[in-house]
């Protein structure tokens, strides 16, 4: 199958594309208008849908990337241009409408979503990629000693931010700004090994590939590990969704980038070091091959839709629970107003229906 390479904006090839096209429609007397463009400008020459998918070089985001060069877009009808946002700043570009659909941890997603953010969930993706790790000689074993310690992230919004305050609330430590017995330090993501090293923070509460990069570089112990620790191990931390245009004006489209998705997924969890090798070679990420391909490895891309909105929902009962989202939220009526089900979705796919992809 022949690769579907990653398309890029070329503003000033556009505008000139632009003032020839209108030069040309200026000196057209004869008013014949049947060679007018398609009132659909998300169609283009190929007849397939163009659509913008929100990424981040983060190795987890595999299944989208896997999804562009291996023709899992292409085989449902659409025509994927990559849009690379950081991962902090992903809402802004949905709100703004400058991408249709994309991929993400869902705790980040939740109280945006209860503001107003115009998304659907459409699946479950992976497990696992938020760990918690602490040096080694710290004293600090467990989830238990983390009272009275600083914890560094590198956002209060983010769902490292979340996935640690889930934790804290389930030993009973609380993170509450009036008296809290346990304190969020910001730092710049890249900042977080060197302010642990220099006792600047205790812990660090972040997402791979970085966290895992700094148990090797600085000796640390894993306290949570999203994909191994009892309470997330099964949860879906990642999922994709589709902007709510997109699911009301285009629902076909919607339920052919949510099945594009679930086919890659499987597609990594069956080939995990080639997807890690895509990503490097077309430079999605950086990193060891060997390295990226062991987490690959570890984050269960079996992907579910069923799955998605299970994890979403257990998510915002806890949420509400520890008051990140609103009190008395109704965990299944939220779900439900976020989620979207396709009837030509199937709830997942197996090796076997992506066997002739080479």
């Amino acid at each position: 199958m022949n690769q579907k390479k990653r398309i890029f904006r070329i503003l000033p090839l556009f505008l000139l594309a632009t003032l020839v096209f209108t030069l040309a429609a200026c000196g057209n007397q004869s008013g014949d208008t049947s060679a007018a463009p398609s009132s659909d400008s998300s169609s283009g020459d190929s007849g397939l849908y163009h659509l913008r998918i929100a990424y981040s070089p983060s190795l987890c985001q595999a299944p989208l990337h896997i999804a562009v060069e291996k023709g899992f877009f292409e085989a449902e009808g659409i025509e994927p241009e990559n849009i690379q946002i950081d991962a902090a700043h992903v809402q802004e570009a949905i709100g703004a409408d400058q991408v249709d659909v994309g991929f993400g941890l869902i705790g980040k997603f939740l109280q945006p979503v209860e503001n107003g953010l115009p998304i659907k969930f459409t699946a479950g993706i992976h497990t696992g990629c938020v760990k918690i790790v602490a040096p080694k000689d710290s004293g600090i074993e467990s989830p238990a000693d983390l009272k009275g310690k600083k914890i560094g992230v590198s956002g209060l919004a983010g769902a490292e931010t979340i996935v640690a305050k889930r934790v804290l609330a389930n030993e009973g430590i609380s993170f509450d700004e009036t008296n809290p017995e346990a304190e969020f330090v910001v730092f710049n993501k890249n900042d977080l090994g060197q302010a642990l090293e220099n006792g600047a923070i205790d812990v660090i509460a972040m997402s791979d590939p970085i966290v895992s990069q700094f148990v090797q570089q600085y000796d640390l112990n894993v306290l949570v590990d999203t994909a191994t620790s009892e309470e997330f191990s099964s949860e879906y931390c990642c999922a994709s969704f589709v902007s709510n245009k997109l699911a009301e004006e285009h629902p076909d489209i919607a339920a052919a980038f949510t099945r594009a998705a679930l086919k890659a997924s499987v597609y990594v969890n069956e080939h995990p070091e080639e997807a890690a090798k895509i990503q490097l070679d077309k430079k999605y990420v950086t990193g060891d091959l060997e390295f990226n391909t062991s987490l690959l490895k570890s984050y269960n891309y079996i992907p579910s839709v069923q799955g998605g909105y299970d994890a979403i929902k257990l998510s915002v009962e806890q949420l509400a629970q520890i008051g990140i989202l609103k009190e008395g939220t109704d965990a299944q009526q939220f779900t439900d107003n976020v989620y979207a089900f396709y009837d030509d979705v199937p709830d997942s796919y197996t090796a076997a229906d992506i066997a002739d992809i080479a």
